[in-house]
């Protein structure tokens, strides 16, 4: 009776550590600042645009606000995506750089907006 408890109690510390040891999900990374609401990113299986979610940049605007992210997210900075939907094809997600970025945590759509860039739509809460 000891043994097979003991075996069992072996396996699942294995199977804990093994969880609790799994590499990270790799995160994707900005490859380009499109424009000031379109971003190209990659995984290290595939490149695709994404649009942030949440944004309506003024007529005139999108170069200023397309500026803005290029100083806060340089090439290849690692960034969360959030999809809320898609737009005529194009992902349509919230956005925000992972560790080391200048805007680090930030939904981008609320920094522009913040930064006086943009604003709301009135259909996104």
């Amino acid at each position: 009776m000891r043994r097979p408890l003991a075996a069992l109690a072996l396996l699942l510390c294995l199977g804990v550590s093994l969880l609790l040891w799994a590499p990270a999900a790799q995160a994707a990374e900005v490859l380009q600042v499109r424009s000031g609401s379109l971003l190209q990113v990659g995984d290290h299986n595939r490149t695709y645009t994404v649009e942030l979610a949440c944004l309506a940049i003024p007529e005139g605007g999108d170069a200023p606000a397309a500026e803005w992210l290029r100083q806060g997210l340089p090439r290849r900075t690692r960034v969360n995506l959030r999809p809320t939907g898609n737009h005529d094809g194009t992902l349509v997600a919230r956005v925000q750089p992972l560790n080391g970025a200048d805007l680090n945590g930030m939904d981008l759509s609320d920094g522009l907006i913040s930064a006086g860039l943009a604003s709301r739509p009135a259909d996104c809460s």
